[in-house]
C-alpha cells in the first residue's frame, strides 16, 4: 500500500484498507499507521466500522478476509498472524516431546513453528501431512539425529494439508506416541474445527492412532467454530496457548482438558486440568 496522505477521508482510507486485506489477507495495525500516516486509534476506529459491515474481522493485533464456517485463510495468510505468541507456544508444545518418539504434526501455521523446534531432539520419527513442515526438514542442515519424515500423501487444501483416503489410510497403520495439532477453532460446545471436511476426517484418524493429544492454538481461536467437529475437549491431554486467552476460556479447558498450559512473556501457567 502506498504511503497516503494524512487528509484522506474515513471513507477512503477504509476503501485502502479493504484494499489491502483482499489482496494480501491479512494486515497489521502498526502497518496501517505508518502507511496511512495516522494514529493507531484512528485505525483501530476504521477496522471496526469495516467489521461492523462484515467486510473484514478483527484480529489481535490487525485484521484478517472475512471467511465463513466452511472457508479457511492460506497458509502464507495465516503464518504472519500472531507470530510472538505462536512462538511462546511453540517452545511449550515442543518441550512435550521426549528424544525417540513417534511424532504426528498435523498441518498449520503453529505446528510448523513446533516443527522447527524439533529439528535438534534426537532419534525422531515424525509423521506429517504438511507439506511445508514436510519441506522445513527437508531443507534442514543434515546430521545424524536429524528426524525421519514420514509424509502421508493425498490431496492439498489450501493450507497446504494434505488429506482425503490415501492420507487417511497412511495414518491408520501407523503408531504415534505424540500428536501436535493446531486447529482453526476451538469452542465450549463444538470442541476443535476445521472449515475443510476432508482436514476433519484426516484429523480424526490422526487422533485415534496417537497415545497423546497436544492442541496448539493462540488465544484468538477461542470461540471461533469451523464447519466440522474433529475432537471433543475430553480427547486432548495438553492445550498450549497464550495469555491473551480470557479468564473465561481458561476455566472451561482447565476443567475439560488433561492440562492447559498458558505460555507469555516471563511467564508460564499450569494447570491441573481433570
Amino acid at each position: 500500500m502506498a504511503v497516503a496522505d494524512q487528509g484522506l477521508l474515513a471513507k477512503q482510507r477504509r476503501a485502502l484498507i479493504l484494499e489491502a486485506v483482499r489482496r494480501d489477507g491479512a494486515v497489521r495495525v502498526s502497518d496501517l499507521v505508518a502507511s496511512l500516516g495516522v494514529s493507531d486509534m484512528t485505525v483501530r476506529r476504521d477496522l471496526d466500522a469495516l467489521e461492523r459491515r462484515g467486510m473484514l474481522e478483527k484480529v489481535h493485533g490487525g485484521a484478517v478476509a472475512t471467511v465463513g464456517s466452511g472457508e479457511e485463510p492460506g497458509f502464507d495468510v495465516k503464518s504472519g498472524l500472531e507470530s510472538a505468541a505462536k512462538a511462546s507456544i511453540a517452545d511449550a508444545a515442543a518441550a512435550l516431546v521426549k528424544p525417540g518418539s513417534v511424532v504426528g504434526l498435523g498441518a498449520g501455521t503453529t505446528t510448523h513453528a513446533v516443527a522447527k523446534r524439533l529439528l535438534n531432539i534426537p532419534d525422531l520419527t515424525l509423521v506429517t501431512n504438511s507439506l511445508p513442515i514436510e519441506q522445513l526438514f527437508r531443507n534442514s542442515v543434515p546430521n545424524a539425529q536429524a528426524p525421519t519424515v514420514l509424509l502421508t500423501g493425498g490431496a492439498a487444501t489450501r493450507s497446504e494439508a494434505l488429506v482425503g483416503p490415501i492420507a487417511d489410510r497412511t495414518i491408520e497403520s501407523l503408531h504415534m506416541d505424540v500428536l501436535i495439532l493446531g486447529t482453526h477453532g476451538v469452542s465450549e460446545r463444538e470442541g476443535l474445527t476445521s472449515p475443510n471436511l476432508a482436514e476433519a476426517q484426516t484429523n480424526r484418524v490422526f487422533i485415534s492412532r496417537t497415545r497423546q493429544v497436544v492442541v496448539a492454538a493462540d488465544h484468538t481461536k477461542w470461540g471461533t467454530v469451523g464447519l466440522s467437529t474433529f475432537a471433543e475437549l475430553g480427547q486432548i491431554g495438553f492445550f498450549v496457548t497464550d495469555a491473551g486467552l480470557s479468564v473465561e476460556a481458561r476455566s472451561v479447558l482447565g476443567e475439560r482438558v488433561g492440562q492447559l498450559i498458558v505460555v507469555g512473556v516471563g511467564e508460564e501457567q499450569r494447570g491441573n486440568g481433570r
